[in-house]
């Protein structure tokens, strides 16, 4: 039997946690039908929409739901895209990874396209090395582009089912616990869709699945069409966020947040690197515009806007000299504090670039709404309703 584990706008905003994990409570002798049962203390009602967000102990980092999920994720993530099984070795990878792990990041995103594949079999065979608790970390991958062939690429039901079995090859793994559709597919239908990733959920092949780079009419319809016919809705988008990009995650997905519970997990919080001060009107041999196969993005470094970005970047400096960060610490931190954001994924290729990067935390407690405004001053691209 299939259960949904979808909430509808008045359950997420309107029900106590008690009712959520007890359902209904019984009358008089019963009530609902229903044999008596126990009294329960019921807990403090927490504020409507509100989730908790905890910081680890020993590491500092901070947990938040995917979602309006009960998946508890690190609010930082590391990505694999680029530098596993392509920019870095095998054994910096495993440097960054344990290091990752060891400072309280819990989520790593991988997907079966990123270097053919290659990715997914060097972070299996990391995770098999070191021998971590499975429950203890979480694992996502991407569905899409699989190969060649017509019948390897898409969203079909072939390709979902199939491509995940494929992806859980290279990964060494039983499954994962969260699958995205890479991008829309408008060759297959969204029952299709929705009804093949319901499918691997209850075949244990992943324990949630979410959407990449999809429109929030996109979403919606997948979340209508799991509450029509039962089947498991999407808990979040998968979503380029930072200083330069910024609509969909301020403007259309806080509303379907508080709507459906649907989260977002952001990447890319520096512009592939323009909001540092690595270009400056440069190319480094050892960036990624300098890999093969990455001409879009050095075409991005040297044009003209992304020429501007760059300097837009580095207006910030007199912000992120006052709070004693780096500006790459300060974009981060600003990811980090847009609502309904899980977590931002961090694309890194060195020991050290991953600690700057995990310093954003403590610049995340110190940015206050004033200096909010003062970098929307700065940029001049803040988002606004179009109503």
């Amino acid at each position: 039997m299939q259960v949904s584990i979808a909430c509808t706008e008045q359950n997420l905003r309107s029900r106590s946690s008690e009712d959520r994990l007890c359902g209904p409570r019984p009358g008089p002798g019963g009530g609902n039908g229903g044999p008596a049962r126990a009294a329960l203390v019921p807990r403090p009602p927490a504020p409507a929409g509100a989730l908790r967000e905890s910081t680890g102990r020993s590491t500092g980092m901070k947990y938040r739901n995917l979602g309006k999920s009960g998946l508890r994720v690190s609010c930082l993530g590391l990505g694999t895209w680029v530098t596993f099984g392509s920019q870095i070795s095998d054994e910096t990878a495993e440097d960054v990874l344990t290091i990752a792990y060891e400072h309280g990041i819990n989520l790593f995103d991988t997907a079966e396209v990123y270097a053919a594949g290659k990715a997914e079999r060097t972070l299996g065979n990391i995770l098999k090395h070191k021998g971590w608790r499975r429950s203890s970390y979480v694992i996502t991958t991407k569905i899409f582009w699989g190969g060649q062939a017509e019948t390897e690429r898409g969203l079909s039901r072939k390709h979902i089912i199939e491509g995940l079995r494929g992806s859980l090859e290279r990964l060494q793994l039983e499954y994962v616990d969260i699958v995205f559709a890479n991008r829309s597919d408008p060759n297959s239908p969204m029952e299709e869709i929705v009804r093949a990733m319901t499918y691997v959920i209850n075949q244990g092949l992943a324990l949630y699945w979410g959407t990449s780079r999809w429109g929030a009419a996109e979403i919606m319809e997948a979340y209508s069409m799991a509450r029509q016919f039962n089947l498991i809705p999407p808990v979040c988008e998968q979503v380029e966020h930072h200083l330069f990009q910024r609509e969909k995650v301020e403007m259309q997905l806080p509303e379907l947040y508080h709507k459906i519970g649907v989260g977002s997990v952001t990447w890319s919080p520096l512009a592939c690197g323009l909001i540092t001060s690595k270009y400056d009107g440069r190319l480094p041999d050892t960036c990624r515009a300098s890999i093969k196969g990455y001409q879009w993005l050095k075409d991005k470094v040297q044009s003209e806007d992304g020429k501007k970005q760059q300097a837009k970047a580095m207006d910030l400096l007199p912000i992120a000299h006052q709070l004693g960060c780096t500006v790459a610490q300060l974009a981060i931190a600003w990811c980090l504090r847009s609502e309904g954001v899980s977590s931002v994924l961090l694309g890194v290729s060195s020991e050290e670039q991953l600690m700057e990067h995990l310093g954003s935390l403590q610049v995340l407690s110190q940015l206050t709404p004033q200096m909010v405004m003062e970098i929307d001053g700065l940029l001049g691209n803040k988002s606004h309703s179009k109503k």
